[in-house]
C-alpha cells in the first residue's frame, strides 16, 4: 500500500483541539499513564523552549480496530468522544498535553490530589527557565491558580489550562494581565514607589512579549506525527508497533495479543500469570511472548511480531504456493485450540528449562549460567517436534539438537535477530532430523571455525562462550578441589585458578579474568579453604593428603592438564607461567570441545568414549597409509569412490560460502570426507589393491574387520547402545588394525 505511512505534523493548537474533542484514543495493550508530575512539567518545558519533543505514532481508525484493541479515552477525558486515532507511541506525551492544558478534575494516577500546571511569566521572561515551569497540588493553591484572577496577575502565574479553554479566554487573559500591571503602575507612580514603578513596568513589557510567545508557541509549534492508514492490516500494524521505543522501554507485543484476544474472551495475562511459576527458573521479561513465539514457530514456522496476529482463533491468512496461486487458512480455529496450543508451547518451554538446568545435559545449573535465553523458542519448538515423532527416532534426533545447540553456543548465534534466527533454525533442524544429508550450514561453520575461538579473551560471565565453557566444566562433572563432590548449583562458585589479587599485582588489563583461568568450585573451597593462595602453595597440600593419582585425577575433570598442573606448581609463579598456563588451558579446551561436541562424545559413556577414540585413531592410521601407497596422488583413487567423496564436497561447500574448495583437490583434502567404507574400497579396489596386498593379505578377512569396525562405530554414533558382541568384535576389529598398521 503505497500511503501506508504518511508523515505530516499538526501546531500545538491543533494537537490540543483534537485532544479536547476525543480524537485520540488509547488501545488497551498501551501502559498505563504513568509519568511522574515532574516529567510533564518538564515537557511543557520543552514545548515553551520549542525543543523537539520526539514523533507520534497515530493509526487512523475505524469501528471494527477501535472495538477490537478495546480502545479506551486518553486518561482524565471529560465529554463526548470523537474517535479518531489510535495511538501507537506516544501515549504518555499525549496525556501529559491533556492533562497540563486540558486541567481535568482528577488526580494524577497513584497521587491522592490533581495537580494544575502554569507557568511564571517574570521568571520566563527574565529566561529563568528552570524556574518558570512548576505545578500545584494542594487543594487551595490549585483552586486559588483556577479561579482567581488577581493571584494569577499579581503573582505572575499562567495556568496553561488557559490555552486549552480556547476562544477569548487566551486574549482576554492576557488583556487582563497588561491591565492589572497597568494600574499597578498608577498605584505606585502616585505613591512615588519607584521601586514599584519599574516593577510594573517591566510586568507590562513582559505582558506584550509573553503574548508573543504564547502566539507563537500555539500556532507555529509543530508536533511531527506519522500516521498508518486505517485500511493497513492489523498484522503490519502488530510488527510496527514492536520496533517501537517509549522512554527507553520496549513496547511488548504480548500486551497487543492480550488486547486483542480479550473481545474473543481470553485473558493472556491471567493464562500466562498461572504458567508463570513453571517458567520461573528462566529470569527474563521476555518469557510470555516466548511462549507465543513456540505457537507461532510450530503453527507456521515464523515468529515475528506480525505472524503471532495469526495466531487469533478464526484470524485468516494468506498462503501463497509454488505455484503462485493463493489461497486462505485458518491457523487456530477457535478459543479451545488456542488454550491447546498455550499448553502444548508451555510444557515444551517447560520440560526444555529441565533440560537445560539438568547436569548431566546440558549442564545449565544456574539461570545465571545460561549462554543464551533467546534460544529458548527455537529449542522448545524443537523439542515438541521431536515429541510427535516415532519413539526410535527420536534417539538421533535429540543427538541432532545437541550439536545444533552447542553449535549455537560456540558461535554466537542467538546474539543477533533472534527471530528470523528461530524460525530458520527450526526449520532446518526439523529437516536434518528426517534427511542426515540435510546437515545445517551452522555444523560445518562449527567444526570449521571452533579453533579459531578467543577464549582468553571470554572475561565476563554471561556471554554465550563464556557460560558454554561453564556448562562443559559442570558436564564432565567437575569434582570440587577438597571435598571431591561435585558441587551443587546452590553451592556454587565461580573460581579464580590464579586470585585476582596476584593478577592485580602481576597482570596487566583483565587477563586475570579470562575463562581460561576459571572453573567452578563449592563456595566454601573457593572462599574459605582456597581463598587467595596461589595454585603452588594448595596443590602441593592436596597431593600430600591424597596423592598425586587422585589430584590428578580431580584437575583433569576441570579440563586442567598434567602439562598445566606442572606449570601451576611452579615456584615462583611468574607472569610468564601464568600466560604458559593460560596457553596450554585453552589447547585442552579446545581439544574438548573437539571430543566432546565436534566428535559427539559427550554423551557417550566413558567406555564406549575410549572405544570411539580407537576408532577414530584407526581411520587416521589407514588415511596415511592410504596416503603413502597413492604417493598423495588423488588420481589413483578408485573412480566410484572419488566420485562419492567429489559429492559430498561440493555438498559441504553449498552450505559453506568460506571454504575454499580447491584444498580439497589433493588426496590429502579428499581424505578429509572419507568414511569407514570409502577408506575400506580404496584399499580393495581393482586399481589399488596390489598396492596393499602385502600388508593386508587377505581382502576376506580385512573385508570382515571392516565390517565388525563398522558396526561398532555405527552403534556408537547412532543408536548410542552397543550391544555386547558388536562391542567384543569392534574391540578385536581395533586390535587387529593396531597390530596390521603399526599402532
Amino acid at each position: 500500500m503505497k500511503d501506508a505511512q504518511k508523515p505530516d505534523h499538526a501546531s500545538l493548537s491543533t494537537i490540543i483541539s483534537r485532544l479536547k474533542e476525543g480524537r485520540f484514543v488509547i488501545p488497551d495493550f498501551q501502559r498505563d499513564f504513568e509519568w511522574e508530575p515532574k516529567d510533564i512539567r518538564d515537557l511543557m518545558r520543552s514545548i515553551f523552549l520549542d525543543y523537539y519533543i520526539g514523533s507520534l505514532l497515530l493509526w487512523k481508525g475505524k469501528e471494527e480496530n477501535f472495538e477490537a484493541l478495546s480502545c479506551e479515552p486518553i486518561y482524565g477525558f471529560e465529554g463526548q468522544l470523537s474517535r479518531e486515532h489510535i495511538v501507537l507511541d506516544g501515549q504518555q506525551r499525549l496525556t501529559a498535553m491533556y492533562y497540563a492544558f486540558l486541567a481535568p478534575d482528577e488526580p494524577l494516577p497513584n497521587r491522592a490530589n490533581r495537580y494544575v500546571y502554569y507557568v511564571r511569566v517574570d521568571k520566563l521572561m527574565a529566561e529563568e527557565h528552570d524556574r518558570s515551569f512548576d505545578y500545584a497540588w494542594t487543594k487551595n493553591h490549585v483552586h486559588k491558580i483556577l479561579t482567581d484572577q488577581t493571584h494569577q496577575f499579581a503573582e505572575n502565574i499562567f495556568p496553561l489550562s488557559i490555552v486549552g479553554a480556547g476562544g477569548w479566554d487566551l486574549p482576554n487573559w492576557m488583556q487582563g494581565y497588561q491591565k492589572y500591571w497597568e494600574s499597578q503602575l498608577i498605584l505606585a507612580t502616585d505613591a512615588g514607589d519607584q521601586e514599584a514603578v519599574e516593577t510594573a513596568q517591566l510586568r507590562i513589557e513582559d505582558a506584550k512579549q509573553f503574548g508573543e510567545i504564547l502566539l507563537g508557541i500555539t500556532q507555529q509549534y509543530q508536533v511531527s506525527y506519522i500516521e498508518l492508514d486505517k485500511d493497513l492490516a492489523v498484522d503490519k500494524v502488530c510488527d510496527i508497533f514492536t520496533q517501537i521505543n517509549s522512554k527507553g522501554v520496549q513496547l511488548d507485543v504480548f500486551d497487543l495479543v492480550n488486547a486483542l484476544l480479550k473481545p474473543k474472551g481470553l485473558q493472556l495475562r491471567h493464562m500466562f500469570r498461572d504458567v508463570k511459576p513453571r517458567l520461573e527458573f528462566v529470569d527474563t521479561p521476555r518469557m510470555n511472548v516466548y511462549v507465543l513465539q513456540v505457537m507461532s514457530i510450530l503453527a507456521q514456522g515464523y515468529c515475528s511480531p506480525k505472524y503471532l496476529y495469526y495466531l487469533l482463533p478464526g484470524q485468516k491468512k494468506q498462503i501463497r504456493g509454488k505455484d503462485g496461486t493463493r489461497k486462505t487458512e485458518i491457523l487456530v480455529t477457535n478459543i479451545q485450540d488456542f488454550e491447546k496450543r498455550w499448553d502444548v508451547a508451555v510444557n515444551a518451554l517447560e520440560n526444555t528449562i529441565k533440560l537445560l538446568r539438568h547436569p548431566q545435559e546440558f549442564g545449565g545449573i544456574s539461570s545465571n549460567y545460561l549462554p543464551y535465553v533467546s534460544i529458548l523458542p527455537a529449542f522448545a519448538a524443537i523439542q515438541s517436534h521431536v515429541k510427535s515423532l516415532p519413539a526410535q527416532e527420536r534417539l538421533s534426533a535429540q543427538r541432532k539438537i545437541r550439536h545444533w545447540y552447542w553449535a549455537s553456543v560456540f558461535n554466537n548465534r542467538y546474539s543477533g535477530s533472534v527471530e528470523s534466527t528461530s524460525a530458520r533454525d527450526f526449520l532446518d533442524v526439523k529437516e536434518w532430523i528426517k534427511d542426515d544429508a540435510s546437515e545445517p550450514s551452522l555444523i560445518l561453520e562449527f567444526k570449521s571455525r571452533f579453533r579459531n575461538l578467543d577464549l582468553r579473551n571470554e572475561i565476563r560471565r554471561g556471554t554465550s562462550v563464556y557460560n558454554g565453557i561453564f556448562n562443559l566444566l559442570v558436564l564432565q562433572g567437575a569434582r570440587d578441589w577438597m571435598t571431591g563432590n561435585v558441587p551443587q548449583h546452590d553451592d556454587l562458585d565461580d573460581h579464580h585458578i590464579v586470585p585476582t589479587s596476584w593478577g592485580a599485582k602481576n597482570l596487566s588489563g583483565e587477563s586475570v579474568h579470562t575463562i581460561l583461568n576459571r572453573t567452578p568450585l563449592s563456595a566454601e573451597t573457593n572462599r574459605h579453604v582456597i581463598n587467595d593462595q596461589l595454585p603452588n602453595e594448595y596443590l602441593p597440600q592436596m597431593i600430600k593428603s591424597n596423592g598425586e593419582t587422585t589430584v590428578r585425577a580431580i584437575l583433569e575433570s576441570h579440563f586442567i592438564s598434567p602439562v598445566s598442573q606442572a606449570i601451576l606448581l611452579r615456584d615462583p609463579f611468574t607472569p610468564d607461567d601464568f600466560e604458559e598456563f593460560i596457553a596450554e588451558r585453552q589447547k585442552t579446551l579446545q581439544e574438548a570441545i573437539e571430543n566432546l561436541l565436534i566428535k559427539e562424545r559427550l554423551d557417550l559413556p566413558p567406555q564406549l568414549r575410549e572405544l570411539d577414540e580407537n576408532v577414530e585413531q584407526v581411520e587416521l592410521a589407514l588415511r596415511k597409509a592410504i596416503l603413502s601407497a597413492l604417493d598423495c596422488d588423488a588420481s589413483k583413487l578408485p573412480q566410484h569412490v572419488t566420485q562419492k567423496v567429489n559429492e559430498r564436497i561440493q555438498k559441504a561447500s553449498k552450505k559453506n560460502a568460506a571454504m575454499d574448495i580447491k584444498e580439497y583437490d589433493t588426496l590429502y583434502g579428499k581424505l578429509e570426507y572419507f568414511d569407514l567404507r570409502e577408506l575400506q574400497g580404496t584399499i580393495t579396489g581393482k586399481s589399488t589393491w596390489m598396492l596393499f596386498e602385502q600388508q593386508f593379505a587377505n581382502k576376506e578377512t580385512l573385508a570382515g574387520k571392516f565390517d565388525q569396525l563398522a558396526e561398532l562405530r555405527n552403534g556408537i554414533r547412532h543408536s548410542r547402545t552397543v550391544d555386547e558382541v558388536t562391542r567384543k568384535e569392534g574391540e578385536a576389529a581395533i586390535l587387529w588394525f593396531e597390530k596390521v598398521l603399526g599402532l
